[in-house]
Parts: C-alpha cells; structure tokens; sequence
C-alpha cells in the first residue's frame, strides 16, 4: 500500500507541475528554451513546368502527374501563336519538345510566334519525352487552366518573353478571368504571375491590382523596395540567395501590405532543398517535387 501511495503522489506532482506556467519555471532556474523551427511553416512545394520530370513538361500530363504525387501548386509558360492564341510552352521554339522540325521541315527556326494555334495543335509534344507519351499535345492556356481547375490545384503562371508579344498581359487577364480566375477565392490563394520581366509585372499590376506577381530573378537589396511596389513574390535561382538575403527581402512588404515572400528555382535534389528551407525561403520550385518534400520531411 505505502509503495502505491508513493506512486500516486508523484503522477500527481508531474501532473500539477505540467500546468505550471513556462515563465514561472524559468523563474525558478529552468534555461528558457530556443523557440523550435519545426514549428516554422515548411516551404510550398511547386511542381516545376507540371511534374516535368516524370510527365513532359508544360503539357496536361504533367499535370495531372503533379496531382497524382499530392502537390497542389503547379508553374507553367504561356507564350502567343501567330493568330493570337495563349499557349502553353517553356522555348520561344517549338523545337526541342515537340516534332515540328519533322512536320513543319522548311519553316526554321521554328518559334512558336510564326505558328498559328492550329498548326501547333498537330504536333506531338510528348514522344521527346518518352514514347508512353506519344500524341501527347501543346495545350492551350485555356485547355491548362481547365485541368489544373479539374485537379483544384493552384497556378504560378510564368508570362514567357514577353517583349515578343506586345499586349500579352491584358490578354492573360482575360483568359484568367474568363476561366473563373479572377475571382476572389483564386486571387486569394490560388494564383501567381511571374516573369523575369519587371515591365510585364508592373503592367499586370497596374491592370489588375488584386492579383499576386513574383519577380524571376534577385535584385539587389538596394533596389527590392522599388519591386515591393509591384511585386508580392521575388523569385530567385537557388544558387544565388542566401539566409540574410532571403531576410532581406522578407523585411519589405509588398502592393498588398504583407511581407515579400521568395520561391527559389530549381531544386532537384534533397541536400539543396534542405539548404534553401533552411535559409527561410517560402516556396520551392522543383522538377522533382516529391524529392523535395521527402527531404523536408513530408512537408
């Protein structure tokens, strides 16, 4: 009996001691702990071009590869065709990922400028890839936003080169609006503009305030208050950031009053990752998303 007593008032001591204030117990001599960093929010994790290194890139199977891996962010390229119509699509040529040079032999170089929306419908933009992927299309803004709708996944839409295209951005808008990506609950969370061209992001902008943009790219610490004015995001490559820069850019806040956030591009692998989590960033843009999030633990 005496050892059950004794046993029964200690689970009691440990107990009241548990709902001791933390300040109380540093009081008495406890060193105050660091605050723990796996209570930070993890990086987003972005689905690089789709899940491009297992679907061909900027087409709707990856896409739906992305979703299939869990990943509800996804990027991809829009550029313009010969007849006006929003494509999407990395190169300014439709060489290297799809079989125009074989169906198109006498029109090089090939960009896509020259090609009108009908003509790059006929082009097999999968094979390069893997044969699996044979007859696989170049999809147009419009077919993309229906299946990354489908999937009820979010957009990081990259605006690609946009001096060939005068106009391009008014025209993105459109199309955004006119799939239903305008509209509050997308503008909340659910979409980002971005381009390596701060001219096309001060006009879309400047256009449609309410709507997110990142800036591709590192400007120097002088200059990010002149991006915070028109950009939410600064997106560097991951080779070229630090911990302090990161901070930097953090300690701005942008055209809608909250602190710029950084994405970095493009990390593949797992010790990369774990360097530029460490380093605070708040997305990661990755080919390989699904290594990414096994490196940071799930995240």
């Amino acid at each position: 009996m005496h050892a059950r007593a004794v046993a029964a008032t200690i689970i009691a001591l440990a107990g009241t001691a548990l709902l001791v204030p933390a300040s109380e117990v540093q009081a008495a001599g406890t060193p105050e702990r660091p605050p723990a960093v796996a209570a930070e929010r993890p990086p987003v994790v972005v689905a690089h071009r789709g899940a491009s290194a297992y679907a061909p890139e900027n087409t709707l199977p990856a896409v739906d590869k992305a979703a299939a891996l869990g990943f509800s962010w996804v990027e991809n390229d829009v550029q313009r065709t010969k007849d006006g119509r929003l494509v999407v699509i990395h190169d300014d040529s439709l060489r290297r990922t799809t079989d125009v040079e074989k169906v198109f032999p006498g029109r090089a170089p090939w960009k896509v400028k020259d090609f009108t929306a009908a003509e790059i419908a006929r082009l097999d933009a999968g094979s390069w890839f893997s044969p699996a992927y044979a007859g696989t299309r170049v999809p147009t803004l419009e077919q993309y936003l229906r299946r990354v709708e489908h999937h009820h996944e979010k957009l990081l839409l990259e605006i690609k080169n946009p001096e060939l295209y005068p106009g391009i951005e008014q025209q993105i808008l459109k199309e955004l609006a006119n799939d239903g990506w305008l509209d509050q609950r997308h503008l909340a969370d659910r979409l980002i503009v971005q381009s390596f061209s701060a001219d096309s992001l001060r006009t879309v902008h400047e256009l449609k305030p309410a709507v997110l943009t990142g800036f591709l790219g590192r400007p120097t610490e002088a200059d990010l208050n002149r991006y915070a004015a028109f950009a939410d995001l600064i997106n560097p490559s991951y080779g070229t950031i630090s911990a302090d820069y990161v901070k930097a850019v953090q300690a701005h806040a942008g055209p809608h009053h909250k602190p710029l956030k950084v994405f970095t591009w493009t990390v593949d692998d797992a010790a990369h990752a774990r360097t530029v989590a460490g380093y605070g960033v708040d997305g990661i843009i990755s080919n390989r998303p699904d290594v990414v999030r096994e490196a940071l633990g799930g995240a």
